[in-house]
């Protein structure tokens, strides 16, 4: 199996990880890579920032077409901050919740919305 390496630095074009279309573009490369059965390594290196919406776009939107055990074998990432790992985990853990029930996600969202 071949090992593919995104860093995301070299596909934004700087190290302000803030925009949820930055994200995309992550989000389709990995998708690629991921649906050709490749081993991927996603390289935090050089970011400086990092935004829950650009990790949703780049990650989070994985755990739709992926199962969490598909991407917890081929998936790794490196070169992330101790803060970064923490909003990654956050958002990671979002996603599995909303993909298995989106439905109850959005209901409960809307209860609150309504207080």
């Amino acid at each position: 199996m071949d090992n593919v390496n995104i860093n995301i630095y070299s596909v934004i074009g700087n190290s302000f990880c803030v925009e949820a279309e930055d994200g995309e573009k992550v989000f389709e490369l990995l998708s690629k890579a991921l649906k050709e059965k490749k081993k991927v390594v996603l390289s935090f290196g050089n970011i400086e920032l990092l935004t829950t919406a650009f990790l949703n776009s780049a990650v989070g939107k994985l755990y739709k077409n992926f199962t969490e055990e598909e991407l917890k074998d081929n998936l790794k990432v490196v070169e992330i901050t101790n803060n970064g790992a923490i909003s990654l985990k956050r958002v990671v853990e979002t996603a599995k919740s909303f993909y298995k029930n989106p439905d109850a996600l959005r209901e409960s969202i809307n209860k609150i919305l309504e207080e």
